[in-house]
């Protein structure tokens, strides 16, 4: 089980790394002007979602249920657990609204500005600290 919990946990990491650095490059491409900076950011943008977001947030589910099922029924009587799946699967939603700018920039259909990915990027921050919290601490 503890083998599980560290790729689970490198896969987390992995996961995150993407999520923070994908908006970056939204706001950067945001910003661009030249169409040399345009196609640049476009295969920065699908490279990290496709292949390294992507592949970790499947490695990160696997391992979350498959530790879960260790002991499935114990956990659906904790109150954090419920909490923290809620998290997950607004950290989800989040990971392919990604994926659905890398399509709007790909297509050159952007019409939003550089300001409104600077608070897009803040999401996973405080998906972050409320997922790590629940369950480190459980504390309900």
């Amino acid at each position: 089980m503890l083998w599980i919990k560290a790729l689970h946990l490198i896969a987390m990491v992995c996961w995150f790394a993407g999520l923070f650095y994908l908006p970056r490059l939204f706001v950067y491409h945001a910003m661009a002007e030249d169409t040399a900076s345009q196609t640049y950011f476009k295969t920065m943008e699908r490279k990290l979602y496709r292949g390294i977001t992507t592949p970790a947030m499947i490695a990160t589910l696997v391992f979350g249920i498959w530790l879960l099922s260790y002991n499935w029924q114990a956990y659906l009587q904790m109150g954090w657990i419920h909490a923290k799946l809620s998290l997950i699967v607004m950290l989800i939603i989040y990971h392919f609204t990604c994926g659905y700018f890398v399509k709007v920039f790909q297509n050159n259909k952007n019409k939003r500005d550089h300001v409104y990915y600077r608070i897009f990027n803040e999401i996973p921050v405080f998906l972050l600290i409320g997922i790590i919290i629940l369950a480190v601490v459980r504390p309900f």
